[in-house]
């Protein structure tokens, strides 16, 4: 500005204190717009202006030039994505939309309200739009309206059928809760998605998108002093400003002496607006038995949570199972043990290699998983029901025999 004294600058009333506020320069040639307010620009185009406060700055606001149907929408329909190439149809759609929704996820949640109210004044000036140019991120050029549509989506209590796990752990028995809770998920609803995250590990970004899609949440930590683990009260503070609706959570965790961090995550997921459950604390390192609570506090979480009765998805998941398990042991008996090794792949097979079938690490028994205390030359059938996947934090369930 200093070069370019007196030119005007056009913008809302709350952009004034802003920009005063930051380079304190009152005397600067300030034009203040209101929605519906016009600037000629020549060459038979003009400028339009909508304020869109808390979208999601104060001072935020559109700006539509008429002519070229552009909509210069400022912060929203934006992403934090730096691409060479310009538009939306010359990136990857998946990941386009993946990073659309991280985008609203973390920044635009707590003013859904605001975004569902300020689209539909836009929508109601019945404007035609051949272009979306943002403030960052791609712009919109094929068919541009995509993404508003998607806003209005998105703020509705937007909700994927996915629970979304996240823990910090000591001494990996947190983990094994969370594990194990994901397993009896799973097994009573496999058509629900759960994702598990350890938040020292994650970027929690990435995690709270994930929260966003979410029907609901539950959140692991081991208690220290008394409290939750740093890193989750951090998570549990930035979910509490994005103010999510209409979703439920619960609270888990291994303690020693007392269990003061998931009575303390409970109240902070109640308070952040969830319908909690009941939590679910295991003293010192889940046995089998703990281990077998933790799934069956899963399967419970997933009748409780579901979105429509699974009475008729559990009993047919469950029938082949049992004849799975049976028939073979009935054919062993009946036929040559030679014979049979061939027919069957058996899992307990001494020096059988196993495939996780979610992230493909390949549990090797003759290197065993020393970070889990399986020494060398552990057979399969000798791996503790605690196992977890080293790469993707899944249990054993998840792992088939490879033939070789």
């Amino acid at each position: 500005m200093a070069r370019i004294p007196g030119t005007p600058i056009y913008c809302t009333a709350n952009a004034i204190d802003s920009i005063v506020g930051h380079h304190h320069h009152p005397e600067w040639n300030f034009n203040v717009v209101k929605t519906g307010d016009s600037l000629d620009i020549g060459n038979g185009k003009s400028l339009v202006f909508v304020e869109t406060p808390m979208l999601h700055w104060p001072d935020s606001m559109m700006t539509y030039m008429t002519g070229d149907a552009v909509l210069f929408s400022n912060d929203a329909f934006g992403q934090h994505y730096c691409d060479e190439r310009l538009f939306n149809d010359e990136v990857d759609q998946t990941e386009l939309m993946e990073q659309c929704l991280r985008y609203y996820a973390n920044i635009l949640t707590p003013f859904s309200p605001l975004v569902t109210a300020k689209i539909h004044e836009v929508l109601g000036f019945n404007l035609p739009v051949s272009m979306v140019a943002t403030s960052h991120g791609v712009i919109w050029r094929e068919n541009p309206t995509q993404i508003i549509e998607q806003y209005l989506t998105w703020a509705n209590e937007y909700k994927e059928d996915k629970i979304t796990i996240f823990y910090d752990s000591m001494s990996n028995n947190t983990r094994m809760m969370a594990d194990a809770i994901a397993q009896g998920i799973t097994e009573t609803d496999p058509n629900v998605s759960v994702k598990i995250f350890n938040v020292a590990r994650h970027d929690k970004n990435e995690i709270l998108a994930h929260v966003f899609g979410s029907k609901g949440i539950l959140v692991g930590s081991s208690t220290m002093n008394n409290v939750m683990m740093p890193k989750v009260a951090g998570m549990l503070e930035e979910i509490t400003s994005l103010r999510f609706k209409g979703k439920k959570a619960g609270a888990f965790g291994s303690y020693g002496w007392n269990g003061g961090a998931v009575d303390r995550i409970h109240a902070r997921l109640t308070d952040a607006g969830f319908f909690t459950t009941v939590g679910l604390k295991t003293k010192w390192r889940p046995d089998g038995k703990a281990i077998e609570e933790c799934r069956e506090h899963g399967r419970t979480i997933a009748r409780e949570w579901a979105l429509a009765p699974l009475t008729v998805k559990t009993k047919p998941s469950a029938a082949p199972v049992t004849p799975a398990k049976s028939a073979p042991l009935n054919i062993q008996q009946a036929t040559a043990p030679s014979t049979e090794s061939k027919m069957q792949c058996n899992p307990q097979k001494i020096g059988q290699k196993m495939l996780c079938t979610v992230c493909q690490w390949v549990y090797d028994p003759e290197i065993g998983e020393p970070n889990q205390e399986v020494a060398p030359g552990t057979a399969w059938e000798d791996v503790p029901d605690s196992f977890i996947c080293p790469e993707c934090d899944i249990g054993k369930d998840v792992f088939e025999p490879i033939n070789d």
